[in-house]
């Protein structure tokens, strides 16, 4: 048993996207400037980066589109100044910062499939206030806490440290919709500039 916990740490610690220290938290007066209501109705979108070699999950993010839109990044890298961060979520996910999050994750060796699935404006709130108390996620562990907060709010997955395995357990729950966005596909209409005015560089 300790063997095989110590190897699904080791596995984890290979997630090439969630290995990032957090910034200090936003202020509350910026979080609230920056909330962002989205007209579309309840909705959970989760976000997986693979390796287009392999197929190898690298990361997991969860946006929620509740009482306002909001993203889960745990120990993510994005960062942009007109997205306020607490403790690993994001507030002000506009189309534009939508956008550009996944052409973020895109590139020559990355893709990203996105997952949606609608739900009751109850269950996107309560999944929003988890977020809110859940804290800061350590480094490697993007789909053991996500995986965690959407059982917290009902979803039908199970807990794990693994993006794939977390992806492939969402996309059975009944109304899922799954898109696969890679440089053929994905949307670059959203003047973020990669390495600039405090956006990070993708990355490697």
């Amino acid at each position: 048993m300790i063997r095989a916990l110590m190897l699904a740490v080791l596995a984890a610690l290979t997630l090439t996207g969630c290995g990032t220290n957090n910034p200090p938290p936003a202020d509350p007066a910026e979080v609230a400037r920056a909330a962002y209501v989205h007209s579309g109705p309840p909705q959970l979108t989760l976000l997986t980066v693979r390796t287009v070699a392999g197929d190898s999950g690298a990361h997991t993010a969860l946006m929620v589109n509740g009482s306002q839109r909001v993203l889960w990044d745990p120990a993510g890298s994005f960062r942009h100044p007109n997205v306020p961060e607490v403790a690993d979520l994001h507030y002000g996910i506009t189309p534009n910062i939508e956008r550009g999050y996944i052409d973020y994750h895109v590139r020559e060796d990355h893709y990203v499939v996105r997952q949606d699935l609608a739900v009751d404006a109850a269950t996107a709130n309560r999944l929003i206030s988890a977020m809110r108390n859940h804290g800061a996620a350590p480094q490697a562990t993007c789909a053991r806490s996500t995986s965690t907060l959407l059982r917290q709010a009902g979803i039908d997955v199970g807990t794990t440290w693994y993006p794939n395995a977390l992806m492939n357990d969402f996309g059975q729950v009944p109304g899922v919709s799954t898109q696969r966005i890679d440089n053929s596909n994905v949307d670059r209409r959203h003047n973020i500039v990669f390495g600039k005015d405090g956006v990070p560089l993708p990355p490697t």
